[in-house]
């Protein structure tokens, strides 16, 4: 569902696995072509009175909302709470699905609505066997149903990577070359993630497809609309493959296996599921080249994962961790932290405008590494910064301060800024000629001690940040002549506070039945919380609670009268600035 203009991906680099939540032992026999499908370790089966909330995101809007009108693919229509239900399946007799309806409709611009939901901070998965049921319309020209997925980084796309299980509703351009009757008869996968071989005119966002020039796709002999077929991912670290289970077996989507040839495919995922209209990826362009029959419901059935050879990982609710506090860096050598991020690892260093600025030759304040550039345009804006490649929770240094150094000239007014995850961003300036935040302007290397609170403003959420640390020229005085410029030793330290003694140690557990099939846990603590649990023995699930009122809770569904429920909890103290266990329990539903 990502943007249309891709090219072939190349590069090899490594990754570090993330801590596991529902998680399978990795074994070395590990085949996507001739695979070991192990125990369920997830799935969502549609099965309620309702959407599950407490897994799915649902979408109110066109894009603007987030300014990307048209989620970047110029798609036509308004997606709305509204348009999702779950519900008896038609052609089916006995199912109950998740059902996205499409309809002409006009809200605000839009001519037509439709549906999309997420699992963005509430389920990511890192490799396994993804099954999907799924079932859509008649086509014609205009619908553009998928089944897809998108990394949890908070890197703008593509380099947060995009995995694309199953899409229908491409241009006849598309379907007719590969000897479809109709879009009915075609279904295609992708993969896209950033590449340096990618950064061509035309595709400045440098994405990377594999299923640009492409054999990617599945030809049914019959129409796949109303009626269920199975989509397949196998996903581990070195191999990725597509499938598509239908009455007369199971058909690969690609010649061979793809590589996993990225960091970006070896983090975790998250699922989307929509049907788009127009835009693009379809021949329908505006509203008056739509000829798909509306209304038109999309059905899936159910979302499984589970074990491929061994691997598997599904994380349930959000899971960023508070950084501990101390000292935390940013682009740091020497200093003595806590905690860091490294460039080109876990972080990127971005330049925003190679047209004002390029690569500088100012020798590091410390240690061997150091942001150095040059600006060489004068009366051009110029800018860059650090990007975190997950999020951070930083709420333990909202008392702190944000240090740095940085050797610019003293005519030059500059700015320094952090953003988060919900496109909030704050900025403070610092203006020529003026000593400000301690900020000696002579031209030399000197520091910067920020605020934190004054960082962030009103708006930014320490607990989600992505953007870690900014720099930008001051708009209101662009420089009229160049010069070199370099930031070194960023480091965030979460500051003091007044020594007292622990409280005793508490055990802030329980559980409760609200209703015959559902069991709610609760803790006290006013911080995070993950509740571990199982089911009659089965496999553990780990979850981050959510937050209610000045504690946690999370409600398990689906249960029944003598399940045995056996728990415990994770929390953080903030008194004692740890995270602690509780001892193991055991409820019986009744």
């Amino acid at each position: 569902m990502g943007l249309q203009n891709r090219f072939d991906a190349q590069g090899l680099l490594r990754a570090t696995a993330l801590g596991l939540l529902v998680t399978a032992a990795a074994q070395s026999n590990a085949s996507v072509t001739n695979p070991t499908i192990g125990r369920l370790l997830w799935s969502e089966e549609f099965n309620g009175a309702s959407l599950n909330t407490s897994l799915w995101n649902t979408f109110d809007g066109n894009g603007c909302q987030i300014n990307l009108c048209g989620y970047g693919n110029a798609e036509l229509q308004y997606y709305s709470p509204n348009n999702l239900s779950i519900a008896d399946v038609p052609f089916e007799g006995g199912t109950r699905a998740l059902a996205i309806r499409a309809a002409r409709q006009t809200i605000g611009s839009n001519q037509f609505t439709s549906g999309k939901i997420d699992t963005l901070n509430k389920v990511q998965v890192k490799y396994g066997m993804i099954e999907i049921r799924m079932a859509t319309p008649h086509l014609q020209t205009g619908l553009w149903p998928a089944a897809w997925m998108l990394g949890t980084s908070p890197q703008v796309w593509p380099r947060k990577g995009e995995i694309d299980i199953a899409e229908l509703g491409h241009k006849s351009a598309a379907w007719s070359a590969a000897g479809a009757p109709g879009p009915d008869y075609y279904v295609g996968a992708n993969v896209i993630t950033w590449a340096q071989a990618a950064c061509v005119p035309g595709n400045e966002s440098c994405a990377a497809s594999t299923a640009w020039q492409t054999k990617n796709w599945y030809r049914p002999a019959n129409s796949l609309a109303n009626r269920f077929v199975k989509y397949r991912f196998y996903w581990t670290e070195s191999q990725m493959r597509f499938t598509v289970v239908d009455t007369d077996g199971e058909h690969d989507m690609y010649n061979q296996p793809l590589p996993v040839n990225t960091d970006a495919l070896r983090a975790p995922f998250y699922f989307l599921l929509n049907l788009a209209v127009g835009g693009n990826f379809t021949d329908a362009a505006n509203p008056s080249q739509v000829t798909a029959p509306l209304p038109s419901t999309m059905y899936v059935d159910y979302v499984r994962v589970y074990e491929l050879d061994g691997k598997g990982e599904v994380k349930l609710g959000n899971q960023t961790l508070p950084e501990a506090g101390g000292k935390f860096g940013v682009f740091t050598d020497n200093t003595s932290i806590s905690n860091k991020l490294v460039a080109g690892s876990t972080s990127d260093i971005f330049l925003w405008n190679g047209a004002s600025t390029g690569a500088g030759n100012t020798a590091p304040a410390e240690g061997s590494n150091v942001i150095a550039w040059s600006y060489n345009t004068p009366g051009q804006w110029f800018g860059g910064g650090i990007q975190s490649r997950q999020l951070r929770d930083l709420t333990n240094y909202r008392n702190g301060n944000l240090k740095f150094k940085i050797k610019i000239p003293a005519n030059v007014s500059f700015n320094i800024g952090i953003g988060d995850s919900y496109t909030n961003q704050n900025w403070v300036n610092f203006p020529a000629n003026t000593t400000a935040f301690g900020l000696v302007r002579n031209g030399d290397w000197a520091t910067a001690t920020v605020p934190v609170s004054t960082l962030i403003g009103p708006k930014v959420a320490l607990q989600s940040i992505a953007d870690i640390f900014m720099f930008s020229g001051d708009n209101n005085q662009l420089p009229t002549q160049t010069f070199q410029f370099a930031i070194d030793d960023v480091v965030w330290e979460s500051g003091t506070t007044t020594p007292q003694d622990p409280p005793p140690a508490t055990t802030p557990d329980g559980i409760t039945q609200p209703t015959a099939t559902t069991v709610k846990f609760t803790q006290a603590t006013g911080s995070w919380a993950d509740v571990h649990y199982t089911v009659n023995g089965g496999g553990q699930l780990n979850v981050r609670m959510l937050k209610e009122g000045s504690g946690n809770a999370y409600t398990v569904s689906g249960l029944k009268k003598g399940d045995v429920v056996r728990y415990n909890f994770t929390y953080w103290d903030p008194a004692r600035n740890g995270a602690y266990d509780t001892a193991q329990q055991s409820y019986t539903l009744k």
